[in-house]
């Protein structure tokens, strides 16, 4: 078994990075709309957009917990597609990659 623990480190800090910034985008779609409709329009527009970063956020954050949950079961660096070896370059460039380059392309 090829040890992933360098990978999987990287991974949960990239993760606890997720996890702090998506709460903060959570702190800041919970304040209270102006009175001013103007500035309502303007806090609106800028919570849809934070609402969009943090489901990219959220999305990422499912991708590193299954990458690591095939660290933990020993199926990480397997292509999900045909079954063979994923290069550890690649998984090193790309550590959430489930396919080799051949199936990936």
């Amino acid at each position: 078994m090829t040890d992933f623990s360098g990978i999987a480190q990287q991974l949960k800090a990239r993760l606890a990075d997720i996890l702090e910034r998506s709460d903060e985008i959570e702190d800041d779609l919970r304040h209270p709309l102006d009175d001013d409709f103007s500035e309502q329009a303007v806090d609106l527009a800028d919570d849809e957009a934070l609402e969009g970063v943090d489901e990219v956020l959220r999305a990422e954050a499912r991708q590193i917990r299954l990458a690591l949950a095939r660290i933990a079961n020993g199926t990480y660096g397997t292509c999900a597609n045909c079954g063979a070896e994923i290069p550890r370059a690649r998984l090193e460039a790309q550590p959430m990659a489930t396919r080799c380059v051949k199936c990936a392309a």
